[in-house]
């Protein structure tokens, strides 16, 4: 219930969908009051929501900094979290755009600095007919060097809570020695670390996948609208309300 509720949830953060609703409803508004304020409400979304700057300035707030790891320090294993691949109807993976949490794991792999490698992720979606993105994704690190023996796979998991909860469960099963490196987007990072610590393991982040980062200023970019902007929101808007909501729940 908690999962679908989720989803729910997830669909009505969306500015777009703000702005969707907003328009229906003044279809259907005749007072030239009400019109008049649903007319400002949908063009103050569609401003705020469209500015390069206060996304970005937003954005950067919040994720977490960049980390630096070298081989001076060895960790028993790497967590990879799920959710930067996909299938199509015919159950062919794909990588998607957050495909930069599988190079850096890979990257710190073969640096020697996990030893080996937890790939935790189910089917995060309402239908139960995909299969588990780890199954992909174990055979995609076969195909760069991982060996076998060095994967180990959650493929149960829906969320990032259930992440968690698993990847410990998978963790004291093994007996593995942390702390633990957890790899994810950078924007995930505070939600995904906040988790990870409730269960009791111990985490080094590793954070990637930079959508936004300190780059040379460029008054274009930041002042011209860009109507893209409005369904990046959703990711950022889902990850605050997300974690507001776990630790109201005793769960981060």
């Amino acid at each position: 219930m908690f999962f679908t509720l989720s989803k729910i949830l997830f669909f009505l953060l969306s500015p777009v969908t703000w702005i969707g609703i907003l328009f229906i409803i003044l279809i259907f508004v005749k007072a030239r009051f009400w019109r008049r304020i649903l007319q400002i409400a949908l063009l103050s979304i569609i401003v705020v929501f469209t500015n390069p700057l206060f996304y970005r300035s937003m954005v950067m707030l919040w994720q977490s900094p960049p980390v630096e790891l070298n081989n001076s320090k060895v960790y028993e294993a790497g967590i990879l979290l799920g959710g930067f691949s996909g299938y199509d109807v015919n159950n062919h993976g794909y990588f998607l755009e957050a495909s930069d949490r599988f190079i850096q794991t890979m990257s710190l792999y073969h640096q020697g600095i996990i030893k080996k490698i937890i790939m935790t992720g189910g089917n995060g979606t309402l239908s139960r007919y995909m299969p588990a993105e780890s199954f992909f994704i174990k055979d995609q690190l076969e195909k760069n060097g991982i060996p076998k023996n060095d994967i180990i796979l959650e493929s149960n998991s829906r969320n990032t809570f259930e992440n968690a909860v698993n990847t410990k469960y998978i963790i004291d099963t093994l007996k593995l020695k942390g702390p633990f490196v957890l790899i994810t987007s950078a924007i995930h990072m505070p939600r995904a670390e906040s988790l990870f610590k409730k269960t009791g393991l111990s985490i080094q982040p590793y954070p990637c996948n930079y959508t936004v980062y300190n780059s040379r200023f460029d008054i274009a970019d930041t002042i011209a609208p860009d109507p893209s902007l409005l369904v990046e929101w959703k990711h950022f808007i889902k990850e605050v309300v997300g974690l507001l909501l776990y630790r109201a729940l005793g769960k981060a």
